[in-house]
């Protein structure tokens, strides 16, 4: 058995290293990203090394091997798919889930998660727009940008928004602003400024900082 901490880590490693694919994740973004000491880090990536799991070097940070990633991949995909659950069958907000998720994730079997995936229709995707591993550690991913980035014009469609902030999140779910929704920007402020978009018939104005949380396809 792969201890609750042993599996937070490892998916709290994949996600830090898919931010940037092409460097090694660093013990303090470990950290902060699960809100714990220093110390503690150095401690458990140390643990993980020797697992194998992961390859470290206090100087150039940390990375996972395969056989880490198959198991961050494994735990991301029994969360996306609870969160799925969550949101599709219970009614979750969108800000509710993450949370609900982290606390069931590690107490249900594979079975479960497999008749979860099987009522849900085999999602590819989680109410926020990122990716479901499937069950052979495959993910789906395509080229995306930041709305904020978007220039006025074309159409697009919501892929993903960030789910970081939960205020925001309960902003963005309050507007409608949510994954695979059709948007088009009408127009831009100069230096960062508001972002006027049209949607389901309507315009409306949202900040720059807002439009940086939102991704579309393109």
């Amino acid at each position: 058995m792969i201890s609750q901490a042993v599996q937070d880590y490892l998916k709290s490693i994949y996600k830090l290293q898919h931010l940037n694919p092409d460097d090694s994740v660093s013990t303090t973004d470990i950290a902060k990203d699960l809100d714990v000491s220093g110390a503690s880090v150095t401690g458990m990536i140390k643990r993980l090394d020797t697992m194998g799991m992961v390859d470290y070097s206090s100087y150039k940070g940390v990375k996972l091997t395969e056989k880490g990633e198959k198991v961050a991949l494994e735990i991301i995909r029994f969360h996306r798919l609870i969160e799925t659950y969550l949101k599709e069958m219970l009614g979750f907000p969108l800000d509710k889930i993450h949370d609900e998720a982290c606390r069931l994730e590690h107490h249900i079997s594979e079975e479960f998660i497999d008749r979860i995936n099987q009522l849900l229709g085999e999602p590819r995707f989680d109410p926020h727009g990122h990716p479901i591993p499937s069950k052979d550690g495959v993910i789906t991913e395509y080229e995306e940008k930041p709305l904020s980035e978007i220039e006025p014009g074309g159409e697009y469609y919501i892929s993903r928004l960030s789910d970081t902030d939960k205020k925001l999140l309960a902003y963005l779910e309050l507007m409608n602003l949510t994954p695979n929704i059709r948007i088009k920007v009408v127009d831009k402020a100069p230096f960062k400024g508001p972002i006027t978009i049209s949607y389901n018939g309507s315009e409306k104005i949202i900040g720059n900082e807002v439009a940086s949380n939102i991704f579309v396809k393109i």
